[in-house]
């Protein structure tokens, strides 16, 4: 499928997931997030929320589109921007809805992006998360007016002191 059969408002379910104990372990091992909001029972009973609690960037990590049902029509696009408000917060025994909305489909410098809105959902219908991602389409997803494929823009190599990263622009 090309960019142009996304439309706003086309709306993308990915399958639920009941939150457990093992997903905030994984989660902290992965990061090194170990703050014990996550995971100590007689210090979450202070706070709040008086149980651990999800992980922010692990409840914003459950709105990738890559692992959607639409997932098999995102050749091409790269992951390029996202952010998100924390609204609710989730605990062990939730199940979580994901939901991304197209929002903007646009054309720039000769490149395609789209934008989505993002939302979680709770077992209650509750909302936890808003937020939005944005992707670049490149080669290979889009074609020109004549059927041929589109040039993908150009990537150069990053150079940090940390890590060799690739740029696209």
């Amino acid at each position: 499928m090309s960019v142009e059969d996304f439309k706003p408002g086309d709306v993308i379910e990915s399958p639920s997931k009941t939150l457990t104990d093992a997903h905030f372990l994984f989660f902290s091992g992965l990061t090194g997030d170990n703050h014990p909001i996550h995971y100590d029972l007689e210090y979450a009973k202070k706070t709040k929320f008086r149980r651990p609690v999800a992980h922010g960037l692990l409840l914003a990590s459950m709105t990738a589109l890559g692992a959607s049902q639409a997932s098999h029509r995102l050749r091409g696009f790269v992951f390029v921007e996202q952010g998100c408000r924390f609204l609710r917060p989730a605990f062990v025994g939730d199940t979580i809805y994901p939901r991304a909305t197209v929002k903007k489909v646009w054309r720039e410098r000769g490149r395609h992006f789209v934008r989505f809105e993002t939302e979680l959902l709770n077992q209650r219908a509750e909302i936890l998360l808003k937020g939005f991602h944005v992707y670049c389409v490149q080669d290979g997803a889009e074609t020109t007016r004549a059927g041929r494929r589109a040039k993908s823009p150009p990537v150069r190599e990053a150079r940090d002191s940390r890590a060799k990263t690739k740029e696209i622009h």
